[in-house]
């Protein structure tokens, strides 16, 4: 039985579960809605360590950029730490903070190996017409620009997923996928590896999100330099942007933007249909990919719970054979949503990153072992 520690940092929020990889068992469980700082990672994993017995055989760490040197699952060593600085600079707002997290981690378990899981390992073998820009040759050369995608974690586990409710082995099945959430992206998965997706070099581009922008006419940021600080720019689109732009400063949240909608509000409405309608538009986009389309995968905390937007986006999709009919219930599993005899089935399956995490972790420990 192997027992794994995941640490799951978000912007604002942490999440550390323990998990037995045999069955993908939850054996204990902490969520903080706080700022991810040392202190806030030492009274978590010390609360959780204190509810346990179980001897953690190792640490996994989601990483959400690897950059352009950790493509897989990685144990920890000097080098790889060196390798995860490099990437800092690509997601400030995200990868700082796990390396925090880890000395912390550490310090708390210094004799188990630790693993960094990097999210945009899912996507580190896409082809060339997916990762290359247009962008000078030199920029490319000595900048290490590409695309590298994000969400892998969850992507990986949504793909694992939706080949076991389709009966399917899982390098057989053709799938579009929407990982939604405060950070949302879609992307194509074909013979069960990803071949496309929409973001990018940084967590920054592909449809809008919570408070992103997601993709903007580079002339417009140009124009806005121009006017105002580097700061301001990226702080604006990082945080004010998005839904929470669109909809004037009300909210960024889909919930709460739904039922403003509902009630009447149209700036809401607006934003909403702006929201879907983009989605719908990258899932088009990445159909071109496939040479046929098995299901679509609607994944993340919207995905997995809102029928709302799953509906709306489902709306645009019938040239592709995607239903737009679905139950306004949300599913208690994961689930083929759709009829059976839809052209294109559509699946809800619920985020488990640190259970794909766990796996991954397990499996990097294992390969060291020998």
């Amino acid at each position: 039985m192997t027992v794994v520690l995941t640490v799951n940092p978000g912007s604002s929020s942490l999440q550390v579960h323990v998990v037995q990889t045999d069955g993908d068992k939850i054996l204990a469980v902490e969520k903080t809605e706080e700022k991810a700082d040392q202190a806030a990672a030492a009274k978590t994993l010390d609360t959780l360590l204190g509810e346990i017995d179980t001897p953690i055989a190792a640490v996994g760490h989601r990483l959400v950029h690897g950059g352009p040197h950790i493509r897989s699952p990685s144990v920890l060593t000097e080098s790889v730490i060196d390798q995860a600085r490099i990437a800092a600079e690509l997601a400030p707002a995200h990868v700082p903070v796990t390396l925090e997290l880890l000395e912390v981690a550490r310090e708390r378990l210094p004799d188990v190996p630790h693993v960094l899981c990097p999210d945009t390992g899912f996507h580190s073998d896409m082809p060339e017409l997916a990762t290359k820009y247009a962008l000078p040759e030199e920029w490319r050369r000595d900048f290490g620009i590409r695309r590298y995608g994000f969400h892998g974690l969850s992507y990986a586990w949504a793909t694992e997923r939706a080949a076991q409710l389709l009966h399917r082995p899982a390098d057989s099945v053709n799938l579009l996928l929407a990982h939604l959430g405060g950070g949302s992206s879609v992307c194509a998965v074909q013979g069960g590896s990803s071949v496309d997706t929409s973001m990018g070099f940084t967590p920054l581009e592909g449809v809008p999100m919570s408070t992103r922008s997601g993709s903007v006419d580079p002339g417009l940021l140009l124009w806005l330099l121009d006017r105002t600080s580097l700061t301001d720019v990226a702080e604006g689109l990082y945080h004010r942007s998005g839904l929470l732009g669109l909809s004037d400063g009300r909210s960024g949240d889909t919930r709460e933007l739904v039922k403003a909608a509902y009630d009447g509000d149209s700036v809401a409405r607006c934003a909403m249909d702006i929201f879907t309608r983009r989605i719908s538009q990258a899932l088009a986009a990445m159909a071109v990919n496939l040479k046929r389309v098995d299901a679509l995968v609607f994944t993340g905390e919207i995905g997995w719970d809102q029928p709302e937007v799953r509906q709306a986006v489902c709306q645009d999709l019938g040239r592709l054979g995607i239903p737009a009919g679905l139950p306004v219930q949300n599913p208690t599993t994961d689930s083929i949503l759709s009829s059976p005899y839809a052209p294109v089935l559509v699946l809800a399956v619920e985020p488990r990153e640190e259970l794909q995490i766990a796996r991954e972790t397990a499996v990097a420990v294992q390969v060291l072992n020998g």
